[in-house]
């Protein structure tokens, strides 16, 4: 079972670059990053998202094109057929997993996949020392995935 925190969902502009991004925090984190700046969603709280909770949430936000799950909570299969719900609606979608590699199945349900553990010293995803990608289906025959991680390095950290 997947389970996000409602209150923690937000349109976001800078996750995803070129996109109007709903981002929803999943719990049940099986990460173990140090410095994480959400360590409560390694607890299993929230409620459990849906295709009819995300049907909703996308129907309440309108203008969203992409869907990110920020994190992969603990049923893999689950989480892969949310996406396949997302993209049915028209939306991309989206994970940022905390792991150094994930499955074919990951790569193969998701427009956007960031991989990494987060690494205090080297910073998020908008640090160039980094040690996160985020990785972008590009269009076309095949499934080839572009590193768009330097999208994100003009952003400023606060």
């Amino acid at each position: 079972m997947i389970k996000y925190l409602p209150q923690l969902t937000s349109v976001v502009l800078e996750e995803i670059p070129d996109r109007v991004t709903l981002a929803v925090e999943i719990s049940n984190c099986q990460g173990n990053c140090a410095g994480c700046h959400s360590p409560f969603l390694k607890e299993d709280i929230g409620e459990r998202l849906t295709p009819e909770i995300i049907s909703s949430l996308v129907k309440d936000n309108f203008g969203v094109n992409c869907f990110l799950f920020l994190g992969e909570g603990n049923d893999r299969e689950e989480l892969c057929s949310l996406a396949a719900h997302v993209r049915s609606l028209g939306l991309e979608a989206a994970v940022y997993s905390g792991r150094q590699k994930v499955e074919e199945q990951i790569w193969d349900s998701f427009d956007y996949v960031k991989v990494g553990p987060y690494v205090q010293e080297l910073g998020p995803l908008n640090s160039p020392a980094t040690n996160q990608r985020l990785y972008r289906l590009e269009p076309g025959e095949g499934r080839r995935f572009e590193d768009i991680t330097y999208r994100l390095q003009h952003l400023k950290t606060h």
